[in-house]
Parts: structure tokens; sequence; C-alpha cells
């Protein structure tokens, strides 16, 4: 069994980050806006304690009948603009502007404020809206005023400056808050870690289970289509061993390598439709007779397009007598159109073939089988692949050729159990 816990271990630990990054910028974003709320509420609780004492000093909110009562009205919002306010504007009920005061202090703010137009609530609530004006944060308030029948006479409107001590409180409140929350967000990720890695662990062991049937379900099928025109599963075994070897030395991925295993197990599950007299033949096919054999492809084909796990295997099973000049069959492809696992299995196919011992032949020797398979670089097989092998024939011909069934098949699982699970830790969860 191998350890598949170590990515494992990463895969959590990345997950975890991003969630507690994620969680933080949330809670911290969540925490800002409520900050900020509590500014606006600061400021919509002055307007409106500011506009009902402008509202008790009893000046009647109407156009001011003469300079001494508009003199009155003007010196007294001028009073509340001092106090809190950028600008104070008054209107009457209906919506006519009265009386304004600016802050001397803020004059430059108000040009730019005039420039945005002004316009009243339809339901005749108050409002606010925030702004920001030459840098510096501001809350627009308009409050209804009404007289002792609870009729609107008129509107306060203000325009608040949030000054350097409150903004300051608020980075420090908003700090604290981020602070909490980052480090709540943080234990509790710490927390998760080890349940999260448990679950997996479990899913794990759940998985491998299932990767070892698969496995024994590919290699059985493979053993049954073996044994229709064969005595031994060892060239399945041997040939797929080889296929995992070129695989390696040209650096094909997990999924990919799990592809080119099951099409090298299952590379002739087509022949399960061809019968027993053509089969089993002991002699030259007849022209008509090789005909049906060639059907196997697309029989094979057929029957593992219904499997969604065994799809995999198309690429080598559908195209496994392609070769590399377009002179091989069911389609007649060539070159870098026939796809690189059935071009890979190709090359080991017909070498484990050329050097196994067969009921009606004597096994050729490793040099004269790689003979061959160099004769027919660029014909039959792709001649890069054909190169790569080379580097590796002797080698595996020395360790494989030999070998007795059981240990090809121990040999087999452990690589099959690798790259499958390999192959599932790559696909999102």
């Amino acid at each position: 069994m191998i350890n598949a816990m170590n990515p494992i271990h990463g895969i959590v630990l990345r997950r975890l980050s991003v969630a507690w990054i994620a969680l933080s910028l949330l809670f911290g974003g969540v925490a800002y806006f409520v900050e900020l709320e509590k500014i606006d509420e600061f400021v919509v609780a002055l307007a409106r304690s500011e506009s009902e004492r402008f509202n008790s000093l009893g000046i009647p909110l109407v156009a001011p009948a003469d300079e001494a009562s508009a003199f009155k009205m003007q010196e007294k919002a001028r009073e509340f603009a001092k106090e809190h306010f950028v600008v104070i504007e008054i209107y009457d009920r209906h919506r006519k502007k009265l009386v304004e005061a600016v802050n001397p202090e803020h004059e430059a703010i108000e040009r730019e404020l005039s420039k945005r137009g002004h316009s009243f609530p339809p339901d005749d609530r108050q409002r606010y809206d925030r702004l920001n004006i030459l840098d510096t944060t501001l809350v627009q308030v308009l409050v209804p005023l009404h007289g002792p029948d609870l009729k609107i006479t008129g509107y306060f409107e203000g325009v608040f400056v949030v000054d350097k001590a409150t903004l300051a409180k608020l980075r420090a409140d908003l700090m604290h808050a981020l602070t909490i929350t980052l480090a709540a967000v943080l234990l509790t990720t710490v927390a998760l870690y080890p349940v999260i890695l448990s679950l997996n662990r479990k899913v794990l062991d759940f998985s491998l289970k299932v990767v070892e049937g698969n496995v024994e379900m590919a290699s059985v099928l493979g053993a049954a289509i073996a044994k229709r025109d064969s005595d031994t599963n060892a060239h399945n075994f041997r040939v797929t061993l080889y296929a995992i070897a070129l695989g390696e030395k040209i650096g094909i991925d997990p999924m990919t390598m799990r592809a080119l295993i099951l099409g090298a197990f299952l590379h002739d599950v087509g022949k399960i439709g061809i019968s027993d007299n053509i089969l089993l033949k002991p002699g030259k096919l007849t022209e008509d007779e090789f005909a049906v054999m060639r059907t196997h492809v697309l029989l094979g084909v057929d029957i593992l397009d219904k499997s969604e796990w065994l799809k995999a295997a198309l690429d080598v099973v559908g195209n496994h007598h392609e070769k590399f000049d377009g002179s091989g069959y069911p389609k007649g492809i060539s070159g870098g159109s026939i796809p690189l696992n059935a071009r890979i299995f190709a090359i080991v196919d017909v070498f484990d073939a050329l050097a196994s011992a067969r009921p009606y032949k004597e096994p050729m020797s490793c040099e004269a089988a790689l003979a061959i398979i160099e004769k027919d670089s660029g014909t039959h097989f792709d001649p890069k692949l054909v190169i790569a092998f080379r580097s590796l024939a002797r080698d595996l011909h020395a360790r494989f050729s030999a070998a007795p069934e059981d240990e090809l098949r121990s040999l087999l699982g452990e690589k099959a159990q690798h790259y499958f699970i390999a192959a599932s830790q790559l696909k999102p969860v």
C-alpha cells in the first residue's frame, strides 16, 4: 500500500488557508461596514438633534418678511454650521431654500458639493449619504421638520465632516474587530485541520479499496480476453509494464498514465466478439477471415464506450493497430493524429509478441525483436518513441521476460495503484 496521505496534508492546508483568507476578508469587510454604520448613526442622530433644536427656536419656516427676520435666521444657521457642519440649508415645506450657512473652514468642500446637484426623497423620510470630497469623509443628512400637529413645516439639511479623531477611532475599532475575526477564524481552521484529515483518511481508505477493485476488474477482464487465444496472462502484464516504463521515460502525466494502463489491460477486449474458428485458427487466416478479425477494434470500442470509467482505455483500444505512415486500421490515420497512448502501446505490444514464446513459435532474442522495431520506425512506429524505447528495452526484457506471472501481477498492481490514486488526486473535489 502506497502512502497517499502526504499530498493530502498539503491539499488540506492549502484549502484551509484559502478558506481562512476568504472568511477573514468577508468578516473583515462586515466589520468595516458595521463601523461605518456607527458613524452614520451618530451623524443622523446629531442631525436630528440639531434640527429639533433649530425647530425649538420658533423661527417661522417661511420666507422672511423683513431684513431683521432674515438676518436672525441666517445667524442661527451660522451658529449651527460652526458647531458641527460644513454647510446647513433650511427649506420650507414647499422645498424652497430659505437660508444657507457655510462653515468658513470648509468653503472648498462646499464648492465641490454645489456641483453635485440636490434632490429630496420622494417619501419625506430622513435620508443620509456618505461622501468623500477632497479626501474628507462626509455624511450628508436631510431631516424633515415637524410642527406641533406633526405636519411637515420644512426641511433641515446638513453636511457633517467626520473629524480626524472620529476616523482614528473608526480605524482602531476596525483593527480590533479584524484582529478578533482573524484570530477566531484561525483558531477554527486549526481546530478543523485534524478533523478534515481524519475524514480524508477515511475517504482515502475507501478510495484505495475502489482503486484496488477497479485494477482487479481490469486485470480479470484482461485475463478473460487473453484466455481466448493464449494460455497465460503474462503477455498482458508484461506489455502493460513495458508501456508504463515507456510512459515514464517520456514523462506523461498521471491521468494519461491511468488511461494507458487501462488501454494496455484491455487492448484486445473486442476479441470477445470474434468466433473461435477464426480467433483460434492454427493456420493463416484467409482474406475474409482477417477482415472479420480486424473488426475486434471496433467491437472493443463499442464495448468500452458503454462505461464511463473504461472509456479512458479507448485511445489504445481503438487505435493500437494504426501505423505511423497511415497504413494501419481501422481509420488509417497517421503520425501525431494517432493518440500518444496508442503509439506507445503499438511498440511494446509488437516487441513483447516477438520476444515471447507462443504455441506456434519460439521467442526471438531481445536484440532480434528490437531490430524489427527499429526497422519499422517511421512506418509502423513513432520514431521518437522508438528511440526512447530502445534505451529501455534490454533492461525491461531482462527483468520481465522470464518473471513468474504472480510477480508480474504484483509489480503491475503496485504501479496501477500508484497512478490511479495520483490521477484521482488531480481531479477537483
